[in-house]
Parts: C-alpha cells; sequence; structure tokens
C-alpha cells in the first residue's frame, strides 16, 4: 500500500454506484477497499457485512477488518453509498417492517461510515454519505425511506460542526440524488425518461475531484444532483 497515489473506502461498494465509485479510483491507481455484504473483485480488500448482525456488531466486525487491513495508515476518502428504496405510507402493513429495513441501510452504514472516518481518515480527507432530494420534503408514498434518508442529511450537519470527532480539516458532505441511471432502474422503469436520470459516472468523477481537493463545497453541505435533458447540475439545498 506505500506505493499508491491514495486511499478510500467504499461502502456500499458491489452496488452500481459503489462499482462505478471502485472503477473511477482504481482507473486513476489509487487504493480502494470496499465494504458490502457482497465482494466486489475489482478491490484490493473487501469488508463482508453481516445483515443478520446487530448495529454494534456490525460496527466492531467492520472498524476491526478496517484497521487490520490499514495497520497504520490513514485513508484519504470514506464514500458511503449503502442504501435502498421501499415505498409505503403509515397503512401499509408493511409499514414497520419496510422502515426498519430503510433505516438498517441507509442510517446503520452512514453512522459506521462516520465511525471509521473519525479513527481512519486523514486530517483534510473526506467523507461523503447519501441522502435524497425526496427527503427534503415531507414523502409520504414512502415514509421510511424519506425518513431515513432525512436522518443522514442531520447527520451530514452534526459531523461537520466544531467538535463532531472528526479529522481537523475533514470535509462532510451528502449526496441527493433523484434518480441514478443503474440497470436495476432501466429494468423496472423501462418507460420512465431516463434523460432525468443521473449517471453513475457524474457521481463517481465527482467523488474523484473532491479527492483531489478540486470543487470542493462548502463542509456540511447537501449536494442536489438535478439532471435534465442528460445534463446533470449541482445544487446545494
Amino acid at each position: 500500500m506505500a506505493n499508491v497515489l491514495g486511499r478510500v473506502f467504499i461502502y456500499g461498494g458491489k452496488g452500481a454506484l459503489g462499482s462505478a465509485c471502485i472503477a473511477q479510483f482504481k482507473s486513476k491507481n489509487w487504493w480502494v477497499g470496499c465494504i458490502d455484504m457482497r465482494a466486489n473483485e475489482a478491490a484490493d480488500a473487501n469488508i463482508i457485512v453481516n445483515g443478520d448482525d446487530s448495529w454494534k456488531q456490525q460496527e466492531i466486525n467492520i472498524l476491526s477488518q478496517v484497521k487490520d487491513i490499514l495497520k497504520e495508515e490513514k485513508v484519504d476518502g470514506i464514500i458511503c453509498v449503502a442504501g435502498g428504496w421501499a415505498g409505503g405510507n403509515s397503512a401499509d402493513k408493511d409499514f414497520l417492517t419496510n422502515t426498519e429495513l430503510m433505516w438498517k441501510q441507509s442510517v446503520w452504514s452512514s453512522i459506521i461510515a462516520a465511525s471509521i472516518a473519525a479513527q481512519c481518515l486523514k486530517e483534510g480527507g473526506f467523507l461523503s454519505l447519501t441522502g435524497a432530494k425526496a427527503a427534503l420534503e415531507g414523502t409520504p408514498g414512502m415514509i421510511g425511506y424519506g425518513m431515513a434518508k432525512a436522518a443522514v442529511h442531520q447527520l451530514t450537519k452534526s459531523l461537520a460542526a466544531k467538535d463532531s470527532g472528526l479529522p481537523a480539516g475533514s470535509l462532510v458532505v451528502s449526496i441527493l440524488p433523484v434518480t441514478l441511471d443503474t440497470p436495476m432502474n432501466r429494468k423496472w422503469m423501462p418507460k420512465a425518461d431516463t434523460t432525468s436520470w443521473t449517471p453513475l459516472t457524474f457521481i463517481s468523477e465527482l467523488f474523484w475531484k473532491w479527492a483531489q481537493n478540486q470543487d470542493r463545497p462548502e463542509n456540511g453541505s447537501l449536494i442536489q444532483l438535478i439532471t435534465k435533458d442528460n445534463n446533470t447540475q449541482v445544487i446545494l439545498a
């Protein structure tokens, strides 16, 4: 690891966006670690998350493996793109189940990513979390999803504030996408207007710029990714 140009962990690195991020950083000769329920063969190291473990046990296991892998090294960035989607309002029979799932997928992963950052991020490094534009307002048709993403927004603000426990000079931001252009979204929404979907490469390149200290937003920013006619704009919430 001594000769690499930089180091980054991708939490959720087996998903579509996570895989795009790994490909981006690997193409720049960076060392890339993946944290997910399944391994990403393109990564330099994989930490497998056991979904049956408690939140605390997941944190203990993941943090222990991160430290074993890094030894005394620190990382330049931690990118958490773990998450998922489930709908449902308060009358839905799966209301509680779906809400619990959304909390686990978005909040558990974000908190653990923050724990890794507090102990393993370089001074001046960056932590990116994943919120959602929809969660800036009420989400009656997907209450659990909106609530979990809103919690990530609040976490971002807290981590960016003084005395949050993160290393000096850290950048903490959340991306707030609408719809990502992924194979699964294309499969399940074949008739949708994909000109309003955000390309994965746009996001992975955004992360790469931040890793190079280029075009970094203000600490604590919630960054909406608005795509129209295949053109994506970065708009602060």
